[in-house]
């Protein structure tokens, strides 16, 4: 496994195991494949309702607690936002059976965000969370929270696939010293990406599956990728990519793919900032 250096000095897997849609029941068993598979990242969150599934797949593994680097993440707070923050860290860390997440992350630009950084800067202070970071934050918000913060954001972790690159905010990031990392790696499977011709043709000439393309496409670009499966057979492919290397010509092909729009939903669209503030995660 590669890893990546943060801005606080904590390494990273530059690939990993999500587990975001995998329903409780299932997660447990995901997990244990997962890690059998070789993965120690592990990506996780309040609002999948899956981290004590994770807990309990970390616990029966055996594998030292140091060789892990766990993520969850934390859901819009009501006010007090710095008070519901602990609290909120605290039901996970609970949850996951654990005593220090590796990376804990604002799962949204939304709410109090400066109550909640402000009880997350505390938390990496105690050693509680060895870093921290913010999830689907665009340019604007991220550089103000840098700006008006003590401890800057380790990692942002944004939709990121082969149709929105996010390549110029790459590179705002890198200035920064924020790390990329993806969500929707493979797009949900949208626009027909399993299927694409260019990404297939490319796979062929290194006998991979266009996933596996994808995911040295990311990896090779620097950004933290987590696919997820229910399968432990396509987690042993996913992981299977560090074998052979894109070429420049390659890495540029997959570059027009990009739409430059996301596929899911936007964070500035008043709808949506409206349903997610309004959702509460327990």
């Amino acid at each position: 496994m590669q890893h990546v250096t943060l801005n606080n000095s904590v390494q990273m897997p530059v690939l990993g195991f999500g587990v975001y849609q995998i329903p409780p029941e299932q997660t447990e068993q995901a997990v244990t494949d997962a890690l059998a598979a070789g993965y120690r990242l592990l990506d996780t969150a309040a609002a999948y309702g899956n981290e004590e599934a994770v807990g309990r797949a970390i616990k029966n593994s055996g594998i030292p607690r140091e060789e892990l680097f766990v993520t969850t993440k934390l859901w819009v707070q009501d006010a007090p936002a710095e008070d519901n923050t602990r609290r909120a860290f605290e039901t996970s860390l609970t949850k996951l059976g654990l005593d220090h997440l590796d990376l804990y992350l604002m799962h949204q630009p939304f709410g109090d965000v400066y109550g909640q950084w402000r009880a997350m800067e505390a938390l990496n202070r105690e050693g509680l969370a060895k870093a921290i970071g913010v999830a689907n934050f665009y340019p604007d918000r991220l550089i103000d929270l840098i700006l008006n913060n003590e401890i800057m954001p380790a990692v942002n972790q944004i939709e990121t696939h082969p149709f929105f690159q996010r390549t110029d905010y790459q590179d705002l990031m890198r200035e920064h010293g924020v790390q990329h990392q993806s969500w929707g790696g493979f797009a949900e499977g949208k626009n027909d990406l399993f299927t694409n011709p260019l990404l297939a043709e490319i796979g062929k000439e290194y006998d991979k599956s266009v996933a596996q393309v994808v995911l040295r496409w990311l990896t090779q670009r620097g950004v933290i990728a987590i696919p997820k499966s229910v399968r432990a057979e396509r987690m042993a492919e996913n992981i299977d990519i560090f074998d052979f290397e894109l070429t420049n010509e390659q890495m540029a092909a997959i570059a027009t793919l990009d739409t430059g729009n996301t596929l899911f939903f936007d964070h500035h669209d008043p709808a949506m900032v409206d349903w997610l503030a309004k959702r509460r995660v327990s």
